[in-house]
């Protein structure tokens, strides 16, 4: 019985989709999952400094306008950034300087546990 409930949960959480485009996230120990609903978006930068939202690539500047039409067609939005370890930490910081100009205040960074 013990056996099938694990099974289950390793199994449920397997599930989870990253909504994001793949990236090495760096490590921190103090990493916890976050609820995501359906209607939250991801803001992915790579390692050579491009920009995804949604798996969908874009300029810096067509990431504002998504999130200006985010704001406008929900009253809280959240926004997960996920940054590669290897990306250039302005890149990163420039995303989350343009959520929050917006007044979006539900922004997660996202990382790995470490182990």
């Amino acid at each position: 019985m013990f056996f099938l409930l694990a099974t289950f949960m390793m199994v449920s959480l397997s599930m989870v989709q990253n909504q994001g485009v793949d990236v090495k996230l760096p490590v921190a120990a103090t990493s916890r999952s976050q609820d995501r609903s359906d209607d939250s978006v991801s803001i992915s930068v790579t390692e050579s400094g491009n920009y995804f939202y949604n798996k969908e690539s874009a300029t810096l500047e067509q990431l504002i306008g998504h999130l200006q039409l985010l704001k406008s067609s929900q009253t809280d939005p959240k926004v997960f950034i996920n940054g590669d370890a290897l990306a250039d930490f302005e890149d990163v910081v420039a995303v989350l300087d343009e959520v929050r100009k917006l007044g979006i205040t539900k922004i997660a960074i996202e990382t790995q546990k470490k182990k």
